[in-house]
């Protein structure tokens, strides 16, 4: 794999194809349009950068730090964003994640706490214990994903759709999911937490 290049702050309009950065710090630096795909991201950290309508492509960004970096557009196809605290990013005042979207991802272990992912898109993804909390989902695509363990408490869900997703655990006492879409048999597991009896 390639290492990644030095020395410019500012990359419009690039392709960056098998570039081995793990472990590496990249710091300030702009991404305009530019395409990431085959890359080793791994442990990496991504102080201060911007992303501006980027795409992550079959990349590895596990346990990947994103301190102050700003991400709008962005989109990851197919990668791998394991353990990554997005609520480290730089967002908006009122906790907005501008426009990014997960696509056949994993990732597992991540925090989205108190950050906005209305009309996002977690589509197709592996979700395992993933920090929903005080999140705002609505209108969010979250169709195909495995969201086993992941914690949903004062989550907004309102509209989201969850077609064909699966082991989610959802008490609709303690998250609000008015207008959402649910598939059965998963759909299920909502009466769980309800304070019913289930009769054969």
């Amino acid at each position: 794999m390639k290492s990644f290049p030095k020395g410019q702050v500012i990359y419009e309009s690039q392709e960056f194809s098998g570039i081995s950065a793990a472990r590496e710090e990249i710091s300030g630096i702009s991404f305009q349009d530019c395409s990431f795909k085959n890359c080793d991201f791994m442990e990496v950290q991504f102080l201060n950068c911007k992303f501006h309508e980027c795409l992550f492509s079959h990349c590895d960004l596990s346990l990947a730090s994103v301190k102050g970096s700003q991400f709008k557009g962005v989109r990851f196809e197919e990668s791998k964003a394991i353990g990554i605290t997005w609520v480290e990013a730089s967002w908006p005042k009122l906790g907005g994640l501008e426009s990014i979207d997960f696509t056949g991802c994993v990732l597992n272990y991540a925090s989205f706490f108190g950050l906005r992912l209305k009309a996002r898109k977690l589509v197709d993804c592996t979700a395992l214990e993933v920090d929903f909390a005080e999140a705002d989902l609505t209108d969010a695509n979250c169709t195909g994903t495995d969201f086993q363990r992941s914690r949903f408490l004062n989550t907004n869900l309102t509209r989201a759709d969850f077609t064909n997703a699966k082991n989610y655990s959802i008490s609709p006492l303690l998250n609000q999911i008015k207008h959402a879409k649910f598939s059965l048999p998963e759909a299920m597991a909502l009466l769980y937490n309800l304070d019913i009896t289930l009769v054969d």
